[in-house]
């Protein structure tokens, strides 16, 4: 069973991947930010979303504004009876991959330039490391946590993995988040922030926690 908050810990914000997309599929970094999600995705979507409406009641859905996030969104909200509208933010949309999109998730780390031991700090040709994307996505997760609403954040892999790291403040994480993954930003009495799974969120038969998109 994955790790949940602890009796004593309020739920803040859920963070979402958005569903399988045909890029996933392929398992390769995505040229187009069109690109939409598969059959598998898009019940992916719906079924967090039935997972988050029987645990929690988020006031706000926000989503990164590339296509895959924004029906991901839509699905889940509706499978939680959410009637408001989805919020864009474009500080959540996915790492630039540069020069690698559209190639194999194998090809980051083929890439003589990158280090596993410091991977947030790897830039690909034309790209964005890590570093750049919290920068952006950060400012994003910093607003809704002053708003007091618990919300439901719909983004990427990278994106996810940058804000786990901005939040938990350590890069000990390195796995990308499986397809409609749920990551829960919780604080204690303290006020004190971390991040954890989804108590008993069952992850999707084969959902891929390598690359991102």
């Amino acid at each position: 069973m994955t790790e949940g908050p602890r009796s004593d810990a309020t739920v803040r914000l859920l963070l979402v991947r958005h569903g399988e997309s045909e890029g996933n599929r392929l398992r390769q970094f995505s040229r187009d930010n069109d690109i939409d999600l598969t059959e598998r995705g898009a019940e992916q979507a719906r079924a967090a979303g039935r997972w988050i409406s029987q645990r929690f009641a988020p006031t706000r859905v926000v989503a990164s504004p590339y296509h895959r996030t924004q029906r991901t969104a839509r699905l889940l909200a509706e499978a939680m009876g959410h009637p408001g509208p989805i919020a864009t933010e474009h500080g959540l949309r996915e790492r630039e991959i540069g020069a690698l999109a559209g190639a194999p998730y194998t090809a980051m780390r083929d890439d003589p330039t990158f280090d596993q031991a410091r991977f947030w700090e790897w830039t690909p040709e034309g790209g964005e490391s890590l570093l750049d994307v919290v920068k952006r996505a950060a400012p994003v997760v910093d607003r809704l946590l002053a708003s007091g609403e618990q919300a439901v954040v719909v983004s990427h892999g990278g994106v996810m993995l940058a804000l786990r790291a901005y939040i938990d403040r350590h890069w000990n994480h390195w796995a990308v988040s499986g397809n409609c993954e749920i990551l829960l930003v919780v604080s204690d009495a303290t006020g004190r922030l971390r991040v954890v799974h989804a108590d008993a969120h069952e992850e999707p038969d084969g959902a891929s926690g390598e690359g991102t998109g």
